[in-house]
């Protein structure tokens, strides 16, 4: 059986390639590909090659590249030794744009519960970041936050902020489409991050006493010094993004004098198994996620901007290549 998939053979060039799928043997199972989720952060660096040689990116990222990591499929043939899944199964994995991807037993997955729409499903890995990178704010009941950049990472980030107590949670971002989306997710303010007056608002917002927490989910390396103007004495700045390069940065201003603690959540943060001290797992995040979403406390559905048929993926990039900031979610339609 053969599947076609995305892959960036160079920057700004996206084609689909045909490839013969494994054969599945009694460790593993195959899903046919439903959606999937287009991470308009992550897979925009690889479709650009905007990063600096010998970064970490450049070790991410070679050419040609395989697009995705957000799959929701069902799964049409198990083997012997699997007995997690059955066929007709629902599942989200870190699977790429295919149109069928192969699991062996051990690999991550997550079986998606009856009630989850398909053009939800796949927004599982930005629910699974965000949600450690707000875990490891270690957020309190009432304490502020600002989010900066509202992309699909940023107003997943403002939906945890809330359900973990923070108040207000403020939204900025320099695109006014998002805006209104992160208004729609729940933001109790939004700011454009052009106002030259933003820090004057944010001091006004939190009476006085600024950011306890600041979520930098721009990915501009360039722009994270100005973020740390809202954060309090001994506030907290989370790194989500995965920046594109170096920033300018001077420690005694930006730490040591106000004391700032600095925190990455990349999301290989997670423990790779459920402990006492710390039992959220991808898996476990992933779960709590999908159970969020049926209980209706969260909001994605909303925040879908662009659905569209598989095969004009390669469509699609030049798409967010030209009007990335006025995009939410973006979901890949495999299913015809």
């Amino acid at each position: 059986m053969r599947s076609k998939t995305l892959v960036f053979q160079k920057p700004l060039e996206a084609t689909f390639v045909e490839e013969e799928l494994p054969e599945i043997g009694p460790d593993m199972f195959l899903v046919k590909t439903l959606t999937t989720a287009i991470s308009t952060g992550t897979e925009m660096t690889a479709y650009t090659g905007d990063f600096p040689e010998g970064s970490r990116w450049a070790d991410y990222i070679r050419y040609p590249f395989r697009a995705g990591y957000s799959n929701l499929g069902e799964v049409v043939e198990v083997g012997g030794e699997v007995d997690e899944v059955k066929v007709g199964d629902k599942v989200v994995g870190y699977k790429p744009h295919s149109q069928f991807a192969a699991y062996r037993k051990g690999e991550f997955f997550v079986k998606v519960p009856e009630g989850v729409p398909d053009e939800v499903a796949p927004t599982f890995s930005i629910a699974v970041i965000t949600l450690n990178g707000v875990r490891r704010a270690d957020l309190k009941l009432g304490e502020s936050v600002v989010v900066y950049g509202l992309g699909p990472l940023g107003l997943f980030t403002l939906q945890f902020a809330r359900l973990d107590g923070a108040r207000p949670v403020i939204g900025v971002d320099i695109f006014e489409g998002r805006r209104r989306l992160a208004e729609r997710a729940g933001a109790d303010l939004t700011l454009d991050g052009n106002d030259p007056a933003l820090v004057d608002k944010v001091r006004e917002a939190t009476k006085g006493r600024m950011a306890d927490v600041v979520f930098e989910v721009t990915g501009n390396p360039k722009v994270i010094p100005e973020e740390f103007k809202v954060l309090r004495e001994q506030g907290r700045m989370v790194v989500l993004s995965s920046p594109r390069g170096p920033t300018e940065f001077d420690f005694h201003d930006l730490c040591n004098a106000p004391s700032f603690v600095i925190i990455g959540a990349h999301n290989m943060s997670h423990p790779p198994h459920e402990t006492p001290q710390n039992p959220w797992t991808m898996k476990r995040n992933c779960e709590l996620f999908f159970d969020l979403v049926l209980r209706g406390e969260f909001v994605v559905s909303e925040l879908i901007t662009h659905k569209f048929p598989w095969h004009e993926a390669p469509k699609v990039y030049k798409m967010l290549f030209r009007e990335r900031g006025k995009t939410g979610f973006v979901i890949l339609d495999w299913r015809g």
